[in-house]
């Protein structure tokens, strides 16, 4: 599993040279792919063209799972020099699905009404029915709070309790669980307004927001429910192994959503999540397989009181 913490003289140096260093093991493909998630997690930390630049390059990677944790992680730096990288993969229709839906949402996360054109083509053009939905939520977050200046981005962003940028602003503070599960849960409802409630429903907490969150596990879209298994993550509730233990072991399920699945278990880490995990890790699936490797990975650093990003930089955006 290579290195077993954060290396004491990567610290010691210059952060020209740590920089030079997190790039090329992000982008070094003989590394395990969990000491390159590492990697990545701690680039996010960092800004300047050398992170944004690796991190752009990492959006062509072999790896569909890393390939997408890339374009997640410079739409949550909300860096517009991104912009031009993102719609490029977007637009590639090689590229995962996961791929170019994660492209989508960093365009929606970044905010800007520059982008509104090219998601509407995709929202339209797309042969992806996550990536569509991705684009209509993107569209939404934008109009809500879309702006034309690169430098106010910050300033109408509302970043939630978990430290998101989330691809929704939630739901209002008035509405009662039972409100909000009920458009959680109704297929007829816009996506975006059950991510508005889907996200309110984790800001109250508890065990009926819980409830109403696994129940749309149900849901027929799978971009809902790779959101709602990210969510649930999130909450680290251990009410959810059960509903996410089964999403994993689903071989028809939407890579997507089992990958989630798979990061939620490692985060809620009892004793039959880390089981699963440990068999999963051999899937067929790569994006699935690997998820359960960087969460077991994960599992192990934070068991042994280490941090699993270099330079002792904790991120707890995993998606």
């Amino acid at each position: 599993m290579g290195s077993n913490g954060p290396d004491s003289s990567i610290e010691s140096t210059s952060g020209s040279a740590v920089e030079k260093f997190l790039c090329e093991r992000l982008l070094d493909q003989s590394q395990p792919i969990s000491e390159r998630f590492r990697a990545l997690f701690s680039l996010r930390n960092l800004k300047g063209p050398g992170p944004r630049k690796a991190l752009i390059q990492a959006t062509r990677d072999s790896s569909n799972l890393l390939a997408h944790e890339a374009a997640f992680a410079l739409g949550q730096m909300q860096d517009a020099e991104a912009i031009p990288a993102l719609v490029s993969v977007l637009n590639d229709m090689s590229l995962h699905p996961i791929v170019r839906h994660e492209a989508a949402e960093a365009l929606g996360a970044i905010g800007l009404v520059g982008n509104i054109d090219i998601l509407k083509k995709s929202l339209v053009l797309d042969p992806a029915q996550e990536v569509r939905e991705t684009c209509e939520l993107a569209l939404k977050r934008i109009e809500e709070v879309g702006t034309t200046d690169s430098e106010n981005q910050s300033s109408v962003t509302e970043n939630s309790p978990f430290m998101s940028v989330d691809p929704a602003a939630p739901a209002s503070s008035f509405s009662s669980i039972q409100q909000l599960r009920e458009v959680l849960l109704d297929e007829t409802t816009g996506m975006y307004e059950r991510y508005a409630a889907l996200f309110a429903l984790r800001n109250h907490g508890g065990e009926d927001s819980v409830s109403a969150i696994v129940d749309s596990l149900g849901s027929n879209s799978a971009l809902l429910k790779h959101e709602v298994a990210y969510v649930l993550g999130q909450l680290q509730n251990k009410a959810a192994s059960a509903a996410l233990s089964k999403i994993l072991r689903d071989g028809n399920e939407h890579p997507m959503v089992r990958h989630e699945a798979a990061e939620a278990l490692g985060s809620i880490a009892d004793e039959q999540s880390v089981a699963l995990l440990e068999e999963f890790a051999r899937d067929s699936e790569p994006i699935v397989s690997q998820s359960c490797e960087v969460a077991l990975s994960m599992l192990e650093f934070e068991r042994s009181g280490k941090s699993f990003e270099y330079l002792f930089m904790q991120d707890p955006l995993v998606h």
